[in-house]
């Protein structure tokens, strides 16, 4: 039980964030030094951070008991003159490593991991692409042949004939009627400044 009780004293931050101080405050000094010795009463090495524009104080304290102790006793009281809130201050978060990494810098050609990927997932690294030399040849060898058909375009035979393959040839088209003919876009006009 006493272990409980340690490891939640733990979790508090050994600060408090003191609110509702009045404007006027942070310019007088006598008020300020009563209100330093109320807090040093239960920490006598306590330090303080005004904060004049959000009209608040930090009290930093030495120990988590005396941080407790104090915000037990001035929450909701009046000190120097107006009635004070006492909040602890936030602990800062520890960012742990648990998160999943990105892929190591590798040569990709085609392949990106997944926007979210799954735990677990390892880059799998691709291999350089695969050059189709048959593929590059017939397309080197791709001109037009001199014969003209139906409709006056060029046909280019891609794959020959063979006995259990049919060929494969590409007819070029000529351009329809007019289409190098651009037809004339009117601009709209500006409308009139007032």
């Amino acid at each position: 039980m006493a272990d409980d009780e340690d490891d939640s004293l733990n979790e508090i931050a050994h600060a408090l964030i003191v609110t509702n101080l009045d404007i006027g405050f942070f310019d007088d000094d006598s008020r300020k030094e009563e209100f330093e010795a109320a807090f040093r009463s239960y920490d006598s090495d306590a330090s303080f951070n005004y904060l004049k524009s959000f009209r608040r104080a930090r009290v930093n304290f030495t120990s988590t008991e005396s941080t407790v102790s104090a915000r037990l006793k001035y929450h909701d009281t009046e000190l120097c003159g107006q009635i004070i809130k006492c909040y602890f201050a936030q602990l800062p978060m520890l960012m742990s490593n648990d998160n999943l990494l990105p892929p190591k810098q590798e040569k990709l050609f085609l392949i990106s991991p997944p926007s979210s990927p799954p735990v677990g997932w390892e880059q799998v690294p691709e291999s350089e692409p695969v050059l189709n030399f048959e593929l590059i040849d017939a397309l080197a060898r791709l001109t037009p042949d001199r014969e003209q058909s139906q409709n006056g375009g060029e046909i280019h035979e891609v794959h020959p004939p063979s006995q259990t393959m049919p060929a494969i040839v590409v007819h070029l088209c000529e351009d329809p009627e007019g289409f190098s003919e651009r037809p004339m876009v009117l601009q709209t006009r500006r409308p009139e400044r007032m």
